[in-house]
């Protein structure tokens, strides 16, 4: 059974950044002047979605003093999708060219920090616990690994593409 405060502590932290985390998703989706980016951030949304659910599940486990049920995580489907298909992608970075979309590049730094603070986050409470939260929190950082490495791909795309821009003069 799990009933350790500082377990709980964890997971409910976790929860509170997951939901931080959609809310920037969701906000962002209305500064996005691309429409590939915000089919992406839906997505992301979508599997935030997920990530809230799954730590809602374990918190409930470790309310009722049950041991973390890890097998609920198969019902959230939490495999990483392509956020971009390759012809979005192009068209993205394209775009982002044509229209010095400055807010696609904030955005998209943003999340990255975003992701990457949770994944750390995740990994890091993975080894300061054991058991089922451990395993919980291993699982929940390499999902946000995934995302983290999307927007990092990207933000360095585009810091790239605005770095080798004529800007005038």
């Amino acid at each position: 059974m799990t009933n350790d405060p500082n377990v709980q502590k964890i997971f409910e932290y976790a929860l509170n950044q997951e939901k931080t985390g959609m809310s920037f998703f969701q906000n962002s989706i209305n500064l996005m002047g691309v429409g590939a980016a915000v089919t992406a951030l839906k997505k992301l949304v979508e599997e935030e979605k997920k990530h809230i659910s799954f730590i809602e599940s374990i918190l409930k486990d470790i309310s009722q003093g049950k041991e973390i049920d890890l097998t609920v995580a198969q019902d959230y489907d939490l495999v990483p999708t392509d956020y971009f298909d390759e012809r979005a992608r192009s068209e993205f970075l394209e775009q982002c060219v044509q229209g010095s979309m400055v807010p696609d590049v904030t955005v998209f730094n943003t999340a990255w920090l975003i992701e990457k603070d949770l994944s750390d986050f995740y990994a890091a409470m993975a080894k300061k616990t054991s058991g089922s939260a451990s395993s919980a929190l291993t699982m929940l950082s390499s999902w946000e690994k995934e995302h983290e490495k999307f927007f990092k791909n990207y933000r360095d795309k585009l810091s790239e593409v605005y770095a080798l821009m004529p800007w005038g003069g």
